[in-house]
């Protein structure tokens, strides 16, 4: 009997640490496993990063001052690159360069109170032509903001341009910053303004010789045309109210 039972008893003990190991390796294999699944979900992550990378055009990037814009040209019609109602009696005409630090400064000191008075209530409307003097960016886009304004976007492609606008000729106006400027803008058929502004380029080019035809040498340059003007007459102004008084006086 006594025999019998340190068979039984060895049994029993040899059983627990048969049990105890693979419990242990078990839990071996689990940690494997969790380790691996956690490796496998990091590849992941990191190949998506990578792809959405790749595919990023830069478009979604929020700018500076969108909402500012989007608050002071609520309402106001948009065709091509003048800002106002069409059948304004006065237009006033702006020869810019996007790139231009002069032009971003009248952007935003000067023609805000007029397109907050005059323009929006119908007395005037404003019209954009490019007058590139910068460097060689300066024309895709002055192209880029004539595409913006086929779709009804073009004051908001310029006025969103001008307030993220980098160092004249650092060559920050790149394709990226440039669709990123459009998707900001409101422009919605992003494939559509890409084809158009690669055939905008010779009207970019047709406004600058106007420009140096009329005797103009910087930007911004302004011109007046209204019912108590000769045609269009040339204008210097450096304050929204000299502007506004131009406007009462062409009116």
């Amino acid at each position: 009997m006594s025999n019998k039972r340190e068979r039984e008893k060895r049994r029993e003990q040899r059983l627990a640490e048969e049990s105890k190991a693979g419990s242990k390796d078990r839990r071996t294999r689990l940690l494997q496993l969790g380790a691996g699944a956690a490796f496998l979900a990091v590849v992941i992550v990191a190949v998506l990063i990578v792809l959405s990378g790749g595919s990023d055009d830069g478009g979604d990037t929020k700018l500076e001052g969108v909402d500012v814009v989007n608050e002071e040209l609520a309402g106001i019609p948009e065709k091509g690159l003048v800002l106002g109602d069409p059948k304004a009696p006065v237009e006033v005409i702006e020869w810019g360069d996007l790139q231009c630090p002069a032009c971003k400064a009248y952007s935003e000191e000067i023609l805000p109170q007029v397109i907050e008075g005059q323009v929006a209530q119908g007395q005037a409307k404003i019209a954009f032509r490019n007058f590139t003097i910068i460097g060689p960016q300066s024309t895709p886009a002055g192209a880029a903001a004539l595409a913006a304004g086929e779709q009804g976007r073009g004051w908001h492609f310029i006025d969103i341009f001008y307030k993220n606008q980098g160092v004249e000729n650092s060559e920050y106006a790149d394709d990226e910053f440039l669709t990123t400027i459009a998707k900001n803008a409101g422009v919605e058929d992003i494939a559509k303004w890409n084809k158009e502004r690669e055939t905008l380029t010779a009207e970019v080019e047709r406004t600058s010789e106007e420009a140096q035809q009329l005797g103009l040498s910087s930007t911004p340059s302004f011109a007046i045309k209204g019912p108590s003007t000769n045609g269009m007459e040339l204008i210097t102004i450096s304050s929204p109210e000299e502007l506004e008084s131009a406007i009462d006086a062409a009116s």
